[in-house]
């Protein structure tokens, strides 16, 4: 108990001192243990997250024979395409408008309407093409003639090799004076 009485003033005791090693010792394996942890969750969530944030790569898709277009007459084309998801392989029709000029470079159309994506269709008298849900009418190259279109149809990447004509679909927000692709 002399002890006790022997203690110096203004001395705290060991528990109450700041700066001790035991305090040390617990702050840095609470930043290691938060960095480790950061660490691994960072990466896990790239993985699981992150493909679903990404913009699927659209491949080029064979549409047809550059040979059976006619200059200056847009001709529908449909293609089947497949869509992989995990294991699950989706099969579906696709179509899309192509122009042949009389110099013959290829013009293609998405075969949607930019106003509220319905389905629009040749004229071969008119010389045009009509959307019947709202009246929107485009010429040949795709610029708006009338009706309530904010824009001129919405043209596709498109390239011929070998004699046959290549399109990479995509689609676009509808509505806009502009396109956004989806």
């Amino acid at each position: 108990m002399a002890s006790k009485a022997t203690r110096r003033e203004g001395s705290d005791p060991p528990e109450q001192r700041i700066g001790s090693r035991r305090t040390f010792f617990k702050w840095a394996t609470g930043i290691l243990s938060t960095l480790m942890g950061v660490g691994i969750t960072v990466p896990i969530l790239g993985y699981v997250i992150l493909p679903a944030l990404q913009r699927q790569k659209r491949p080029w898709m064979q549409v047809g024979d550059v040979e059976t277009l006619l200059a200056d007459q847009p001709q529908e084309l449909t293609y089947e395409s497949a869509r992989k998801d995990g294991w699950w392989t989706t099969k579906s029709k696709k179509a899309v408008w192509a122009i042949k000029q009389s110099s013959g470079s290829i013009t293609v159309f998405s075969p949607i309407c930019p106003h509220l994506g319905c389905g629009y269709r040749w004229n071969a008298g008119d010389h045009h093409f009509k959307c019947p849900c709202h009246g929107s009418v485009y010429d040949i190259t795709g610029k708006v003639l009338g009706g309530p279109a904010p824009r001129p149809l919405d043209a596709l990447p498109a390239k011929v090799e070998q004699g046959k004509l290549w399109v990479v679909y995509k689609e676009f927000k509808t509505g806009l004076d502009h396109p956004v692709e989806l």
